[in-house]
């Protein structure tokens, strides 16, 4: 994802798409647990795997984007002076004529 702004309408597409991904693959993993035989159970340990990974990978890009906001925000308060809550509240708001 490397050359993409941030929360890029591409990104979050991707991030939604993994999501829905975990969510079916975590819905087949447990509509298929009646199912005890050797390859069934090899795929299902393989699906298992890579729902861990999704799932992480997920995790860190959702961390990667919350501190990439907390950053913003962070320059935001600092280049406009914003000292208060108040002040970022009322900056955040503010109606441009």
């Amino acid at each position: 994802m490397d050359g993409q702004p941030p929360n890029s309408p591409t990104q979050e597409s991707l991030l939604d798409d993994l999501r829905q991904v975990i969510e079916n693959a975590e819905e087949l993993l447990k509509n298929t647990d009646q199912y005890h035989g050797a390859l069934y159970q090899a795929a299902r340990n393989k699906l298992a795997e890579a729902l861990q990974t999704a799932t992480n990978e997920l995790a860190r890009f959702e961390d990667v984007q919350i501190d990439r906001m907390i950053e913003l925000t962070a320059i935001a308060a600092r280049l406009h002076r914003d000292l208060t809550g108040e002040a970022k509240l009322l900056r955040a708001f503010k109606r441009e004529d």
